[in-house]
């Protein structure tokens, strides 16, 4: 299975690179990733719990990056063995290109899977490792862009530290 597509983020190509190196961003972006070790230098050790169709399994493998060109490209490589389910092997080549708005990511992505896996059949599988690739990106843009959850909670949680200082300022007031 083969796929490509792009994503614009809205920040520099060096900031985009150093999270493509960020084993916490690379966590927070990977789908069902509960558990990721290492270092881009070495490779990372993860651990993903993912449904595909019927079959449900928790892979543990490893992830590397290769063919770095700082900061312009590099392939992300990984493979992990589900046990009874099978196993799912795979790769990204990223490439990054400035924009007047930020960084235009590109990447293709082929992936393999074998055991019960593969008996799920073709039509399962691509659009499983579509959603996935589709989810990391995505997952990849928001963890370095700051989703707007996560900006609303901050503003929300600042506007009450201010309401409850204005209030403690007022009752001291009145008490005075």
């Amino acid at each position: 299975m083969n796929l490509s597509g792009f994503r614009d983020i809205g920040l520099g190509r060096d900031a985009v690179w150093s999270g493509l190196l960020d084993g916490d961003v690379l966590q927070r972006s990977v789908p069902g990733c509960t558990e990721l070790t290492g270092s881009a230098t070495d490779g990372f050790e993860a651990v993903v719990v993912q449904k595909v169709g019927p079959v449900k399994a928790t892979f543990r493998g490893a992830v590397v990056l290769e063919e770095m060109v700082a900061p312009e490209s590099l392939v992300l490589r990984g493979e992990g063995k589900g046990g009874a389910a099978g196993f799912a092997k795979g790769g990204a080549h990223v490439r990054l290109e400035e924009t007047t708005d930020g960084t235009r990511l590109h990447y293709e992505v082929e992936a393999k899977v074998g055991g019960k896996l593969a008996q799920l059949g073709s039509r399962i599988i691509d659009g499983f490792a579509k959603k996935m690739a589709d989810q990391f990106f995505e997952n990849f843009q928001s963890v370095l862009e700051g989703s707007p959850e996560e900006e609303e909670a901050t503003t929300e949680a600042e506007e009450t530290d201010e309401t409850a200082e204005k209030k403690g300022w007022l009752k001291r007031l009145v008490k005075s």
